[in-house]
């Protein structure tokens, strides 16, 4: 019994390990082991440390006397660099389809490698929502990082759950195949929780900022996977990074009502 403890311990801390790896480009050790089945049940932890370390990055261009704005667009440049443009790449591609009148196209057009018109504006839109809906947060940025981070993957989960994948292979086929109900769910959902049931007993804000943080958060997460299976019939590895891009970008522009001064 205590060995079987044990494996279960070292899989799920070399899993997320490998979420690490899958879905940033922070480097790990080569002899450090790694698995990358169910890595996705670790995304909205993942989410919540990267947008701390946001947090700090621009707490610290703050110290430096850089201007909000210019902070803004360094933190979001950053956060583009630290995922490596994997979900900006499914924003593109989910666009470039979603562009396409003849519904039996558009999973080719996604899996082209040409980028068309549809998905530049889409990362345009994408990329500019963030930068300036950051550049409004005045207050508590860091905190506002890691909300959007957190529930961005957490949608992400939600789709790879609640929705059929559309091919029999592709990069996020085996998110689909390993997942784990319910327990992938609400292991980034408790993570999320804890984080406005601190913000409801702490006196960073009124106490039901942090119930309107997790009725918002969730309800943007659920409503951008089903959006997106509503125009597609599923989802597809592009759309998991369409999920996470538009729930962060349209949380952040929420909380641009909460965290200003």
């Amino acid at each position: 019994m205590f060995q079987k403890i044990v494996q279960h311990i070292e899989d799920d801390f070399q899993s997320f390990l490998g979420a690490i790896t899958f879905y940033t480009i922070i480097p790990l050790p080569s002899h450090w082991p790694q698995l990358f089945k169910q890595v996705a049940r670790w995304a909205p932890l993942l989410g919540l440390l990267m947008g701390g370390s946001l947090g700090l990055t621009d707490f610290s261009l703050n110290f430096l006397g850089f201007p909000i704005m210019v902070r803004s667009a360094l933190i979001i440049a950053l956060w583009l660099a630290l995922t490596g443009g994997l979900h900006l790449d499914g924003v593109i591609d989910t666009a470039d389809g979603l562009g396409v009148t003849d519904s039996t196209r558009r999973l080719n057009v996604m899996q082209d490698s040409v980028t068309g018109a549809f998905g530049v504006m889409a990362a345009i839109v994408v990329l500019g929502l963030k930068t300036i809906a950051l550049s409004e947060i005045t207050n508590y940025r860091w905190l506002g990082l890691m909300i959007a981070a957190g529930w961005g993957r957490w949608a992400q989960v939600v789709a790879i759950a609640f929705y059929p994948y559309l091919k029999p292979t592709g990069k996020g086929a085996f998110h689909k195949q390993s997942i784990r109900l319910p327990q992938d769910l609400l292991l980034g959902l408790g993570g999320l929780l804890c984080l406005s049931g601190w913000l409801m007993v702490s006196d960073v804000h009124p106490w039901w900022l942090g119930v309107g943080v997790a009725l918002t958060g969730s309800t943007i997460a659920l409503l951008t996977g089903w959006w997106f299976n509503q125009h597609l019939g599923g989802h597809t590895g592009d759309t998991y990074g369409a999920v996470v891009e538009w729930t962060e970008a349209l949380v952040l522009c929420i909380l641009t009502c909460w965290f200003n001064s």
